[in-house]
């Protein structure tokens, strides 16, 4: 294969980021309907403010322009923009704004002989956002595959590189384990007594 031929693979291994109209409308639907569930879901827990208030800023020229360009229906657009530019510039920009995601609440550690980023302790209102969240992304990308473990398995694929506080993480790892065995009810009636009941 000579320069030309290699150059002209690489280009047709690019990803289309034009926006057309299916990828308008499709990525509109995804983001209405995955805060759709996140709304029932935080309903469901007692945090009112927060369903109704969940992942505004997905609607910011930053966030939802690229979220046209890059999407396909079955995964995050950010995974894609990711792929292709080797950063996610939406990720970026919704991660500082929305407190659900463990991202908004690393820090540098006051230990000097740990490491220099750390994991905050979340406010266990914003935990509980984030099970409601992750329930319902594994609601909207998996569809009729979803079960009560979903979750569960996508957050025990990537834990190792969480830079969540342990405090954090124990409270968010008992939320997905009791939906995975005792259901959604039983979690939410457990999250309402238990962990919110101070809110």
């Amino acid at each position: 294969m000579n320069e030309s031929q290699t150059l002209n693979a690489k280009e047709n291994l690019k990803p289309d980021t034009r926006i057309t109209w299916k990828k308008f409308t499709g990525h509109l639907k995804t983001i209405l309907h995955h805060k759709h569930l996140v709304r029932k879901a935080c309903f469901k827990a007692g945090l009112y403010r927060q369903g109704l208030f969940h992942d505004m800023s997905k609607f910011s020229p930053t966030e939802f322009w690229v979220g046209c360009r890059y999407y396909q229906g079955y995964r995050s657009p950010n995974n894609a923009e990711r792929e292709d530019r080797g950063y996610s510039s939406a990720w970026l920009h919704h991660k500082g704004r929305n407190k659900h995601h463990l991202e908004y609440w690393i820090d540098y550690s006051l230990d000097k002989n740990g490491p220099l980023l750390v994991g905050m302790r979340m406010p266990e209102k914003y935990v509980v956002e984030m099970f409601c969240d992750r329930l319902s992304a594994s609601k909207t990308y998996l569809k009729e595959k979803y079960t009560d473990r979903s979750a569960l398995d996508y957050y025990i694929k990537g834990r190792t590189h969480y830079l969540l506080h342990p405090d954090s993480a124990a409270l968010l790892e008992k939320l997905l384990n009791m939906c995975a065995e005792k259901g959604e009810d039983a979690t939410f009636l457990y999250i309402r007594k238990e962990v919110l009941h101070n809110l």
